[in-house]
């Protein structure tokens, strides 16, 4: 188990046994020795705090027990557990994209802008497409290339460069421009509508070099 993993399930499981307890301590006879150890290690992190002297004392009076270590998540620790959760259990990395799909790569830059356009998807007229935010959840980061990697349709991509469009009219124009050299597809205004229009590039003729 990576230490991330192990990490969130230390995490779940203190969280597992806060549940149930009247005073939100875990006590010592609740857990085995070899789990208190692996909870010390998150303290050290912040995301559990083992009780004081002075906690111990009170927990022992109302236990009617001497209780020598008992613990608990951090407010920053629930937070942690909760995101974890949230995220995919393992990032997925396919040898081959599906039927209709290419391969994408994203600076961070381009990514954050994305990400953007994702988060506002309620407000916005022209909403991303269908399974984009998906896509970008999901995303693997190569180290190697120092890119954001997933795989998308065609109308996945004409809605990344339109996401960067956006992007361009808010901010820097770099990353939708980066964009369309790589996979050919670019928004540009178009005079006399009420919208702007994807516009295919060279590169859209050519393989795409992410």
């Amino acid at each position: 188990m990576k230490g991330r993993e192990r990490r969130l399930a230390v995490l779940e499981a203190l969280y597992e046994r806060e549940q149930p307890s009247e005073h939100d301590w875990v006590l010592d006879r609740d857990v085995p020795g070899s789990f208190q150890q692996s909870v010390e290690s998150v303290v050290r992190e912040g995301l559990a705090e083992l009780a004081d002297r002075e906690t111990r004392a009170e927990l022992s009076a109302r236990e009617g027990r001497p209780i020598r270590w008992a613990a608990r998540l951090t407010p920053f620790g629930s937070d942690a557990r909760v995101y974890g959760r949230a995220r995919p259990v393992s990032e997925p990395d396919p040898e081959e994209p599906a039927s209709g799909e290419q391969l994408v790569k994203l600076r961070p830059t381009q990514i954050n802008a994305l990400r953007v356009f994702i988060s506002i998807t309620n407000e916005l007229v022209t909403s991303p497409a269908d399974s984009l935010a998906e896509r970008v959840r999901t995303a693997v980061f190569s180290t190697v290339d120092n890119r954001w990697c997933l795989y998308l349709t065609g109308e996945q991509v004409e809605s990344v460069a339109y996401g960067l469009y956006l992007h361009t009219l808010a901010g820097s124009a770099a990353e939708a421009n980066r964009f369309a050299r790589d996979y050919g597809v670019v928004y540009r205004p178009e005079p006399g509508t009420r919208q702007p229009t994807p516009v295919a590039t060279r590169a859209a003729i050519r393989p795409n070099h992410g």
